[in-house]
């Protein structure tokens, strides 16, 4: 099978190649860029860690504050193509501190929230630039390095999203369960100001796209590659949340281990996530499909080896750990996919992949939970993930068909 082109020969064509951005600190530009990752994983994911708290301070029950981590998602979703039409033309550093300073405000309307309708609009309107920074700063970060290193310099940015899962939300769970669950977003809101401090100090001056306009945005839509890579985050991706979402009771009822135990399984994840991202990034730089490839089929093993081996405890730790490497070998891959195919549309293709995520988000949590409700257990969900896993490779064989007949 012909394979699309490594993402060094694709990204930034001659044609709308603009000259490289030199940074005097690269890598303290690659550190700001992560900063904002940083803070934007830590308030995604804090709220399942604060959910009774955060029921009992807004007065409703658990599974009803389980809204606020969904309306956060649909305001990735919106957000993503939104904030990307807009702001295409824009100066891509002052677009990056105009998008975390919007973040910053909305997640501390969150820590003020009064009643829960107030925080579902809060949490919704905190997720609206969580896509378009992480497109945006991936291209930033694109234009700050060598050709042969770009697939590197976009993993960095999302080393802060991987780190944040170790660090940010572990840090601001226990802030919350020991200082009430709003210190945790005005955490997450000094992290913001933060980042904004250290992307003005830190990135170079950027410009964006003098001949961008939406028609043009919007012609990514009618990329039929643009729409198979969505697809492929949509649906495989979907399969690491089917177990993830679940992951402690199966641990729990299935693993036969104390809840304190859940933690350490959820570390391990993490730190899989961080080594994921890097080795992501070198992998890019060597092909970005074969990488799409090798991570969906990987990721594929590593659910199934979730589901047969987490009866025994303890020594199942590790499989969290694999199914977190290779699925975010997949997450840093699909972005400069989508930066591949977008075509001219490169601020609204860098910035739909989180989109495309957080609808993987959605349908592993739902079909997850669907095989649990009909008595199958919770070692389901990874079999389903298993399944979502390779539904997704299916899809990305298409895109490589169709590239091929495109070619011929």
């Amino acid at each position: 099978m012909s394979f699309p082109p490594d993402v060094t020969t694709t990204l930034e064509t001659p044609a709308r190649t603009r000259p490289q951005v030199r940074a005097s600190h690269f890598g303290l530009a690659l550190l700001a860029l992560a900063a904002g990752g940083f803070a934007i994983g830590t308030t995604e994911f804090v709220t399942m860690g604060l959910l009774p708290q955060v029921a009992r301070g807004v007065d409703v029950s658990i599974p009803v504050a389980g809204h606020a981590i969904s309306v956060y998602a649909v305001g990735v979703v919106v957000g993503a193509p939104t904030f990307a039409f807009l702001g295409a033309r824009l100066p891509r550093r002052g677009l990056l501190i105009a998008l975390m300073g919007w973040f910053a405000v909305f997640n501390a309307a969150t820590a003020v929230a009064g009643s829960y309708h107030l925080l579902l609009a809060a949490r919704f309107l905190a997720g609206l630039p969580h896509g378009a920074y992480f497109g945006v700063a991936s291209l930033v970060a694109a234009s700050l390095a060598t050709l042969e290193r770009r697939g590197r310099a976009v993993s960095r940015v999302m080393l802060g999203l991987a780190v944040a899962n170790i660090l940010g939300v572990p840090a601001a769970t226990w802030l919350g369960q020991h200082l009430g669950w709003r210190s945790a977003y005005w955490t997450v809101t000094a992290l913001g100001a933060v980042t904004i401090a250290m992307v003005w100090a830190f990135v170079p001056s950027a410009p964006g796209d003098p001949e961008a306009t939406g028609r043009r945005e919007l012609s990514a839509f009618t990329s039929p590659q643009v729409w198979l890579t969505l697809l492929t985050g949509a649906i495989g991706f979907g399969g690491m949340f089917a177990m993830y979402s679940y992951v402690a009771p199966t641990i729990t009822g299935v693993g036969g281990l104390h809840e304190s135990a859940v933690p350490w399984f959820l570390l391990s994840f993490g730190l899989g996530m961080t080594v994921g991202t890097w080795l992501g990034g070198h992998l890019a730089d060597w092909s970005v499909f074969r990488s799409l490839f090798l991570g969906s089929v990987t990721t594929a093993l590593s659910l199934l080896l979730f589901g047969a081996g987490i009866h025994l405890g303890w020594w199942a730790i590790v499989t969290p750990f694999l199914v977190s490497v290779s699925s975010s070998v997949l997450v840093v891959n699909l972005q400069l996919r989508l930066m591949q195919v977008a075509g001219d549309a490169q601020t609204l293709g860098a910035a739909m992949n989180h989109a495309s995520l957080n609808l993987a988000n959605a349908l592993g949590a739902w079909l997850g939970g669907i095989v649990i409700s009909a008595g199958l257990g919770y070692t389901a969900p990874a079999y389903v993930g298993v399944g979502l896993s390779l539904l997704g490779l299916v899809v990305l064989l298409a895109s490589a068909a169709l590239h091929r007949r495109t070619r011929r």
